[in-house]
């Protein structure tokens, strides 16, 4: 994607990176996020990195020019696994409570599979160092936009009642969403952690939604 990683409207390509075998790649990625979300970006420490990945600094500094260079990069790779979400998704459910329970469990599997990736996004969200506070601005609007976008598309509305507004309703499904996710991001102290306990609390409050905005017949 690299839509972050552009200098006067031109991507930044990483050839000597991409060069690299497969293994070697996710050994840096993964040393680099982890770095990142346990200390932050401006104490994280490219010693610690280099150290981690098993590599020579001389080595990182081949493949990214600095640290924020590498930080942006993380970034790209955060929102390309994010996409996997949507990519597990049946779009032919147009039932909005359905299609959620269905993002929430490709979410689950995906946060399994990249722990160390949610992990640095949920540092990313107490982020301010000044380097890279309008990146962090700029994309965590874009994730939140577009997911929704995703989501919400295509969903049956007729399933509403027809005395309240949906626009309104549809606010408050979002405003419990966002509220939602963000509490359960808090509370974990690593996304290798998390279970499917959570999808059970999901469940019981698209369970009330769909009995505040629903037909009777829909429920």
């Amino acid at each position: 994607m690299c839509w972050l990683l552009s200098i006067n409207g031109v991507n930044i390509i990483y050839p000597k990176f991409y060069s690299l075998e497969q293994e070697k790649q996710e050994r840096i990625i993964n040393a680099a996020l982890k770095e990142f979300a346990r200390s932050g970006y401006d104490k994280a420490s490219t010693n610690e990195i280099v150290k981690e990945a098993e590599i020579s600094k001389g080595s990182l500094f081949k493949y990214f020019n600095n640290k924020k260079e590498l930080y942006l990069f993380l970034f790209d790779y955060v929102v390309e696994v994010i996409d996997k979400i949507y990519d597990e998704v049946d779009w032919k459910e147009t039932d909005l409570f359905k299609r959620m329970k269905v993002i929430g469990l490709a979410k689950f599997k995906i946060y399994k599979k990249y722990p160390q990736a949610f992990n640095f996004l949920k540092t990313v969200a107490h982020e301010d160092a000044a380097e890279v506070k309008s990146e962090i601005d700029k994309i965590g609007k874009y994730l939140i936009s577009s997911g929704l976008e995703r989501g919400y598309k295509n969903i049956d509305f007729s399933k509403f009642r027809k005395d309240i507004d949906i626009e309104k309703a549809m606010n408050i499904i979002t405003w419990t969403i966002l509220s939602f996710s963000e509490q359960q991001r808090d509370k974990v102290n690593s996304f290798e952690d998390i279970n499917l306990e959570v999808l059970g609390e999901w469940d019981e409050y698209f369970d009330i939604l769909k009995r505040c905005f629903y037909k009777k017949e829909e429920q």
